[in-house]
C-alpha cells in the first residue's frame, strides 16, 4: 500500500512537471520520450520490489531503481514548484479580472515560456548531481586529517597517528579496483593504529565473503580494533529461527577475527609505549529510537578510571550524547559513524556544513566538543540504499593526537 501511494503521488507530479516540457516544445518526440522515460523508472522500481531480496535494507538493482527514481523525481519537484507558483499567480490575475476590472472579458494569462526554461535550467542541477554521485561520487573517497590536544595524554603518546574508517556496507560494493584503491590509501597513512567503528554488512555476514582478503590487508603497527554496527547483528532480515540468526552473527565476528581484527564486545584493551597506555574502549550498538540498544559502556570500561586516556569506539553518534559526553570516567576521544551524513548534503569548509541528517542527529559529520571531551562522526566508508554520495563523499578520517605541553 505505501508503494502504491508513493506511485500515484509520482505519477501526478510527473503529469505536473509535464506541463513545463509542453511549454518549451512541442516536439513530440520530446513528449513521448519524456513520458517513456518516467514509465520505464516506475516500471523498474515496481520490478525490483517484487523481486525477492535477502533482507529489507535497499541495495544490489533494486538500490539503482531507487537511485534513478530519485534522480527523476527531484528535477520534477523543482518543476512542480515553479509550475504551482506561476499558477497561483495566474488564479489571482485571473480573479482580479473576474471580480474587480471593469473589462468584459478577460482571459487567464497563458504559461509563461520564460518561467518553464527557468525551471528546466535549475531542475537539471539535482538531476546531474544524483548521477554523478551513483557513478563517481560514491568512490570519491576523502583522507580527512584533524590534530587534536588533550591535556591528559601520555607523553609518550605525542604524535601517535590513528586511521578511523566506518559503514564498510560491503553488501552495497560493486567495484573491486575503487575499492582496493580506498583500501590502499588507509594503508598509505601509515597510522599506529586503525579504528572500525561497525556496519560491515548489509544485512548478512555472507556479503562480506568476497571482500575478507581485501579488507584483511589493513597494516598498522598496533593493529585494526573494530566494533559491531546496528547492520551487524542482522536484524533486517527474517531469519527462519533465532539459531540461524545466531550463527550469522557468529559468522561475522569469526570473519573479522579471520582478518585480523580486534573485535570489541563491551570491552577494552591497553597499548602500551614504555609505562605509558591508552586504552581502547569498544561498546557494541546502542542507538537512540528504535536501533538495537546492546552497548554497555560500564562494562566496557570496567576497571577503568578517569585519569586514563581512553578513545572510545561508539557506532552510533546518539550514544555519546546520552552516555558518553558527560560520563564521570571521562572518555576523552570517541570515534562513531552510522549517519553517512546521510550521503548528501553541501559542504564547503569555513562556509557552510549542511544535511538533512543535522535535523535527526545532533553530531552527524566531522568533529565535536562538549564539556571537554570529543567526538569524531566519521561520514562512512560505503553507501546504503541510494547508490552514491553528492555532496557527502566516503571518508578516511586521520587523527594525530598531541599533547599539549609537548
Amino acid at each position: 500500500m505505501r508503494w502504491l501511494i508513493f506511485i500515484v503521488i509520482y505519477i501526478l507530479i510527473d503529469i505536473y512537471a509535464f506541463q513545463a516540457l509542453k511549454t518549451i516544445t512541442p516536439n513530440k518526440i520530446w513528449h513521448y520520450s519524456y513520458l517513456i522515460l518516467s514509465l520505464l523508472v516506475v516500471g523498474n522500481l515496481i520490478f525490483q520490489n517484487i523481486v525477492p531480496q535477502e533482507g529489507s535494507v535497499v541495495s544490489g538493482n533494486r538500490s539503482y531503481a531507487f537511485g534513478l527514481m530519485l534522480a527523476m523525481l527531484a528535477p520534477k519537484l523543482i518543476l512542480v514548484i515553479f509550475m504551482f507558483g506561476e499558477d497561483i499567480i495566474r488564479f489571482f490575475v485571473a480573479t482580479y479580472y473576474r471580480f474587480f476590472s471593469t473589462e468584459t472579458s478577460f482571459t487567464i494569462p497563458s504559461r509563461r515560456k520564460f518561467i518553464s526554461q527557468v525551471a528546466l535550467g535549475i531542475a537539471a542541477i539535482p538531476f546531474a548531481s544524483l548521477l554523478y554521485g551513483m557513478i563517481q561520487g560514491k568512490y570519491n573517497f576523502r583522507v580527512l586529517k584533524y590534530e587534536l590536544s588533550f591535556d591528559d595524554l601520555p607523553e609518550a603518546f605525542n604524535g601517535y597517528q590513528i586511521t578511523q574508517i566506518s559503514d564498510i556496507h560491503s553488501g552495497s560494493f560493486d567495484n573491486f579496483e575503487k575499492i582496493k584503491y580506498a583500501v590502499n590509501l588507509i594503508n598509505e597513512q601509515q597510522s599506529d593504529a586503525i579504528f572500525f567503528t561497525g556496519d560491515m554488512v548489509n544485512n548478512k555476514a555472507s556479503e562480506m565473503d568476497p571482500w575478507k582478503v581485501l579488507f584483511g590487508s589493513f597494516k598498522a603497527k598496533d593493529g585494526v580494533f573494530s566494533i559491531l554496527g546496528n547492520h551487524d547483528y542482522g536484524d533486517y532480515v527474517d531469519w527462519a529461527n533465532e539459531k540461524e540468526k545466531a550463527e550469522n552473527l557468529l559468522n561475522l565476528k569469526n570473519i573479522q577475527k579471520e582478518m585480523g581484527y580486534d573485535l570489541l564486545l563491551n570491552e577494552h584493551r591497553s597499548i602500551q609505549r614504555g609505562k605509558d597506555s591508552i586504552k581502547i574502549v569498544g561498546v557494541e550498538n546502542w542507538g537512540a529510537g528504535g536501533f538495537v540498544k546492546h552497548g554497555d559502556i560500564e562494562k566496557a570500561s570496567e576497571g577503568l578510571s578517569e585519569r586514563d586516556f581512553k578513545i572510545l569506539l561508539s557506532h552510533d553518534p546518539s550514544y555519546w550524547q546520552q552516555n558518553i559526553k558527560s560520563n564521570p570516567k571521562n572518555f576523552q576521544l570517541t570515534l562513531s559513524g552510522h549517519t553517512h551524513g546521510m550521503q548528501f548534503g553541501i559542504e564547503i569548509p569555513g562556509v557552510i556544513k549542511w544535511s538533512p541528517v543535522q535535523y535527526r542527529y545532533k553530531n552527524w559529520a566531522g568533529i565535536y566538543e562538549e564539556l571537554g571531551r570529543r567526538i569524531n562522526v566519521n561520514r562512512g566508508f560505503g553507501y546504503l540504499g541510494y547508490p552514491g554520495r553528492v555532496g557527502i563523499w566516503p571518508e578516511i578520517t586521520v587523527i594525530t593526537l598531541k599533547a599539549k605541553d609537548a
